[in-house]
């Protein structure tokens, strides 16, 4: 029998395979809405190892590319693969199912009379409110073991609407992980919180980065203040472009977030933390 050949690869486009350390990849993409562009020709490529922080003002378009990260989102042009898989060619509800997403859009869908505990353990089935679904003792004992992770398991039979908001953040990001997901996506987990929550809640993610067993991780911020030990890459973001990606000791300097913000800024790094001052 004659062999056929495969065809050839049309201009501009790229094969599904990927290579497996690949967790995210986004080549050439642009999200537009209109004529207003939300993301406008960004790539980006993130491996199994690594933690990003996206760094950039409102409007940069750090929300649009978390969506696209989790197969909420798809993009106007370009490509993006996440897992091995790309978004238009997948089953998109069992590809999300290995994505954990922390987010204020998925927090406020969540019933403020429903036990802590079950917060966490209905991610199992990807549903906010218990209903009629069953689960094993295996689920619970996950659920309550993330929980005390974050500093939550005396609060598990609480009510999640009487949380204060930084035990609601440590609650969100206990869910995310019930599914024991490939890779986590945080969109601004310290919103909100005031001074001591905040460090509690970036102490936790420091010390939950440095396990070499934790998934591939990515959390959006608006402050460099709250990036967590650990992380190792930078991705800075204006106006829905790219200023500057990289590893974070290199991508993350005075010139390039004074290039993202749009003004003079001082950068200082203190026992891994940084701080950011206008000049």
């Amino acid at each position: 029998m004659v062999g056929v050949s495969a065809p050839a690869q049309p201009p501009g486009t790229e094969p599904d395979a990927i290579d497996p350390d690949v967790v995210i990849a986004v080549n050439s993409v642009t999200v537009r809405r209109g004529s207003t562009y939300l993301v406008h020709d960004v790539s980006w490529r993130v491996e199994l190892d690594e933690r990003w922080v996206v760094l950039g003002p409102n409007g940069a378009g750090k929300t649009t590319l978390l969506n696209l990260a989790s197969a909420r989102l798809h993009p106007t042009t370009g490509t993006v693969h996440v897992l091995g898989e790309r978004l238009g060619r997948v089953d998109l509800h069992e590809l999300r199912t290995r994505i954990g997403l922390a987010s204020a859009a998925l927090a406020g869908r969540i019933p403020p009379d429903e036990t802590v505990r079950d917060v966490v353990v209905t991610a199992s089935y990807s549903v906010l409110g218990r209903w009629r679904e069953s689960y094993d003792r295996m689920d619970v004992a996950r659920a309550d073991a993330l929980l005390a992770q974050f500093g939550m398991a005396a609060l598990a039979d609480r009510a999640y609407g009487t949380l204060s908001e930084g035990e609601r953040k440590r609650t969100q990001i206990a869910r995310a992980l019930m599914t024991d997901p490939e890779l986590l996506l945080l969109d601004e987990p310290a919103a909100g919180l005031d001074l001591g929550g905040r460090e509690d809640l970036v102490r936790r993610l420091g010390e939950f980065a440095q396990d070499p067993d934790a998934p591939a991780m990515v959390l959006v911020t608006h402050h460099v203040e709250e990036i967590p030990p650990g992380f190792t890459h930078a991705l800075l973001l204006r106006e829905g472009t790219v200023v500057a990606a990289g590893l974070l000791d290199e991508t993350l300097t005075a010139e390039n977030l004074s290039k993202t913000f749009g003004l003079p800024l001082a950068l200082t790094v203190t026992d891994g933390r940084y701080a950011a001052r206008a000049i």
